[in-house]
Formats: structure tokens, sequence, C-alpha cells
């Protein structure tokens, strides 16, 4: 299972410090999704060689402008493993659906953001997966934990319904904030997820980034086609 975290200077903690306590907490990966005006400098090799962990690049793109989303999709999709949209708004969550080179459409439903039937059903065709953002049960209390908790429910029963893609995470922007895979199962519970639900979610990140990292290597060419002992070059 892996975490999707958010590290200096999007977060409090460096990379190393998200990744030396995801390894204590059980998880075999974490994937670094700051916002795309806040990089971190890092080098995942050898975090990962340290730690013993896969550290998975990638990138949350942040904006509210259609058109600067596209070019910095177009951008960040050679460079960085898994390239997600930060949501919020109806127009982003659009704009995220609707695109095949985005791998995951964060906290749909934080803001004035909203998920329906139809959005649901352009996420499923164009692969893209829906997150189920956890951190607001974690880190808010009242009336607010309250909404949150209720807009996760909601979401839910859509995803359940259209049998649409999905990731969990706690959204960890330090490494005091991450929590282990039965805590975040026994959160689950409390507001209607079973253990699988959660489980499923975690584990997406980690295939995702296999998939993309297949894709992105240089023995691939096309779906179905890959480049072989036999291929001769043109």
């Amino acid at each position: 299972m892996y975490e999707a975290v958010h590290a200096r200077p999007d977060g409090q903690s460096s990379v190393a410090s998200v990744a030396k306590t995801a390894v204590e907490y059980g998880f075999e990966g974490v994937v670094v999704r700051n916002h795309s005006d806040a990089r971190a400098d890092y080098d995942a090799a050898r975090i990962a060689d340290e730690y013993g962990i896969d550290v998975v690049e990638g990138v949350e793109i942040r904006t509210d402008d259609r058109q600067q989303a596209s070019g910095a999709v177009g951008n960040y999709r050679t460079s960085e493993t898994i390239v997600g949209i930060h949501g919020g708004t109806n127009a982003m969550n659009r704009f995220a659906v609707e695109q095949p080179k985005v791998d995951v459409l964060a906290h749909p439903m934080a803001g004035d953001g909203d998920i329906n039937h139809v959005l649901v059903k352009a996420a499923i065709e164009n692969g893209v997966r829906i997150e189920f953002a956890l951190g607001g049960v974690l880190r808010e209390s009242g009336g607010r934990r309250v909404r949150i908790i209720q807009s996760l429910r909601k979401l839910r029963e859509i995803v359940d319904h259209f049998d649409a893609p999905y990731v969990v995470s706690a959204d960890p922007s330090s490494h005091l904030e991450i929590r282990a895979p039965r805590e975040l199962k026994a959160v689950g519970s409390e507001v209607g997820f079973t253990d699988r639900f959660i489980e499923e979610g975690l584990a997406e990140w980690g295939r995702i980034a296999e998939r993309n990292r297949h894709v992105q290597s240089e023995s691939f060419i096309e779906p179905g086609v890959e480049r072989g002992r036999y291929e001769k070059e043109p």
C-alpha cells in the first residue's frame, strides 16, 4: 500500500522524513505529489535505497485556469510518474476527468467542488482515479468534519454505483500526519467504508506508478507493442 504526501516546501517535512515514517507505519511506497507551484528537490532513488521504500515522483497541478492546467499536464506528463489535478471546483473537477493524461483528481469534494454521474462516467472513460481524501476526517472537527464525512459518503455511493477507479489518502503534509493503513481502515469504518475499500484505494497508487513506469520505459511503443530483442531499429 502507498501513501500520497506533500513534502517540503509544500509541507513541513522533507521527503526523507516522510519516507522513513511511511516505512515504520508499514507502507510499501510514497507518492510525492507536491503542488506544481511548490516542487520539492530530492533524490528519489537515494531515499528509496536508504529507507527501503518505493519513492514515486509525482505532481498535483494547482491552478484555476484550464488552459494553464492543460499546458502543465503536457509538461509534467513526460517527467513525473503520477500526474494529478488539484480539484475542489466544478470547473477543475470536470477538466481533470476529461483528460486521459491525468492519473488522479485530488480531493474533488473540497471547497465548492462536487461530483455527479456525468463526471464519474468521464473518469471511467479516461482512466482518471477519483481521490477519497481522509485528511479532513482526521484533522478537522465540529461542523466542518461532519460536512466532510457527508461529502465522502456521497462520493462513495456514486463511485460504488459506477465501479469507478479511485485512490485513498490521508493527504499528509508532515511525517506527523501520516497514519498507518490499519488506522486509516479504522477511520474508514467509522464513516462507512469497508477495510477492503480502503486497502484497494491505498494500493491503487502503486498500480498507477507501476503502469506509468512501464509506459515511460524504452521498451514500450504503444499498447500491445513493445521493443524486444527481435525488433529492428528503423
